[in-house]
């Protein structure tokens, strides 16, 4: 079985439409959230996402903000002037769809699925052993997913020696996961770890395996459409260096 798992797509269709076609047919998609935000194509990526077939989707924190459901204060100056365009310009069928959407946890199987963390789905950010460290009690199932920070990566718990372990694993390499795990797809639409290449995971929970991928695309044609939309040329020059 396998499922796509994806995070912080950021109104970033051409990154998305790389992503699908790189890592081909599967058997679920899980989107940890953040469909909108920073890029030009708010409507365009969530009516694909609405397409995929067997889709769990949660809401991130622009998600939650687009909705009108979180003061714009709470973000830095070009975010909130990117939300406030995406909040005039995504249609009312796709707030309403977005609106039926949870910002709150949600478990499959032996997996619990949040946007930020367990411990605050919508806003946390897990950047390192400690900020996971005080997440492992915040979810019972064997492995967590993530988003939010835009950053490939693992952190292991290991249970005998009361030891947290960050790992950034390889591109392609597959991971055979023992419990307990919280695991970070990366960013499909605004990498920050680097690398420009949208990033996505494939999990196959038959297995218990997860296998994190980095796929090219046309990152100035978005930065193109990013600069005719007037949005701040932050949001444009970052896609390119992976900051």
């Amino acid at each position: 079985m396998r499922v796509l798992v994806i995070s912080d797509i950021h109104a970033n269709l051409n990154a998305m439409e790389a992503v699908l076609a790189d890592a081909g047919k599967v058997d679920e998609t899980w989107c940890l959230g953040d469909m909108v935000g920073y890029g030009p194509d708010p409507n365009d990526v969530i009516e694909r996402l609405r397409e995929l077939p067997n889709l769990t989707c949660i809401l991130g924190n622009h998600d939650v903000a687009v909705l009108g459901q979180m003061d714009y204060a709470v973000f830095n100056a070009d975010a909130r002037k990117s939300l406030l365009w995406q909040q005039q310009n995504v249609t009312d069928s796709n707030l309403v769809y977005l609106d039926t959407l949870s910002k709150d946890k949600l478990i499959c199987g032996n997996v619990t699925l949040a946007h930020g963390s367990p411990r605050d789905p919508v806003w946390e950010y897990i950047l390192n052993t400690l900020s996971a460290r005080l997440n492992f009690s915040a979810f019972s199932t064997d492995y967590c997913f993530v988003g939010h920070t835009h950053i490939q990566c693992f952190f292991q718990m290991d249970m005998n020696k009361d030891l947290v372990t960050q790992y950034l694993p390889r591109q392609g390499q597959v991971t055979k996961l023992t419990p307990r795990i919280i695991l970070n797809p990366g960013s499909v639409g605004q990498p920050r770890d680097r690398d420009s290449r949208a990033a996505y995971a494939i999990f196959d929970p038959e297995t218990s395996s997860w296998e994190p991928h980095r796929v090219n695309y046309d990152i100035s044609a978005v930065q193109a459409r990013i600069r005719a939309a007037g949005l701040p040329e932050k949001h444009a020059s970052r896609l390119a260096e992976g900051w």
